[in-house]
């Protein structure tokens, strides 16, 4: 499979209104649907092109949502618009289509809390998001969004590693990106699903020289156990963290 369909879909992408919010009428349409399984549809979206090969951080959800999907297009319709060059777009796109808002906060905090910031040597784990943003690299196990009968895929229904379409993406895309990222890295995968997807990788050798961080809750605001969550695993990836970071 293509890991990058931008110059499949870059003449429908250019084709969209370059200023005001984009609509779920604008966006998941059939010149943007990559494919579809029953109840369930792949949309392009732009910002999961970018790679930051040198990362020392990797945050990996499930899929992109709506939100997601939307804040790229724009981002990335606003460099075509300044006329930047494409793979500054791109890095552009990828910045402002992660995590924003209350999933920032609630990322930012908990990862202060296990001492994130002491093992990379920082202020503080929100500078990942600004001047030490070649430090971080975020991506999803389904590289584009996945949509179940219109709503944001949450990884539960239908099972992901079962479903040939998702599993396709999760174990063959998915990996090989992680491939590209150069430096031994700390993945820290977003709650339950991602996680038992990176330790599938792990355990069939698909994913070798990073250290994975166990744990992490997902950071939903749908996510009722999230607190409940970390403070169970709060020690224990602060010892990982701690131990990851004598070793850079």
């Amino acid at each position: 499979m293509d890991c990058s369909l931008l110059s499949k879909y870059l003449p429908a992408i250019e084709k969209l209104p370059k200023v005001g919010t984009l609509t779920k009428d604008q966006l998941m349409t059939e010149e943007f649907l990559i494919s579809q399984d029953g109840d369930l549809d792949i949309y392009y979206a732009p910002h999961n092109e970018y790679i930051n090969n040198d990362a020392k951080i990797v945050i990996v959800g499930i899929t992109p949502g709506w939100a997601q999907m939307r804040i790229a297009f724009e981002s990335f319709l606003k460099g075509l618009a300044a006329e930047n060059e494409l793979n500054a777009i791109l890095k552009e796109t990828k910045k402002a289509a992660s995590f924003s808002g209350g999933m920032r906060r609630n990322l930012i905090s908990m990862l202060d809390q296990c001492g994130l910031q002491e093992a990379l040597h920082l202020d503080g784990t929100d500078t990942l998001f600004g001047r030490n943003r070649p430090l971080l690299h975020t991506t999803s196990v389904l590289k584009y969004p996945v949509f179940f009968r219109g709503n944001n895929y949450t990884g539960h229904q239908p099972d992901l590693l079962i479903t040939a379409m998702l599993a396709e993406y999760a174990t063959e895309v998915f990996p090989e990106e992680l491939a590209q990222i150069n430096s031994p890295a700390l993945i820290i995968p977003l709650g339950i699903t991602a996680e038992r997807i990176i330790r599938h990788l792990y355990t069939a050798k698909q994913l070798t020289g990073h250290t994975i961080l166990s744990g992490f809750p997902h950071l939903s605001g749908a996510n009722g156990h999230r607190a409940k969550q970390f403070k169970q695993n709060k020690y224990a990836m602060t010892d990982l963290i701690r131990s990851w970071g004598e070793q850079l």
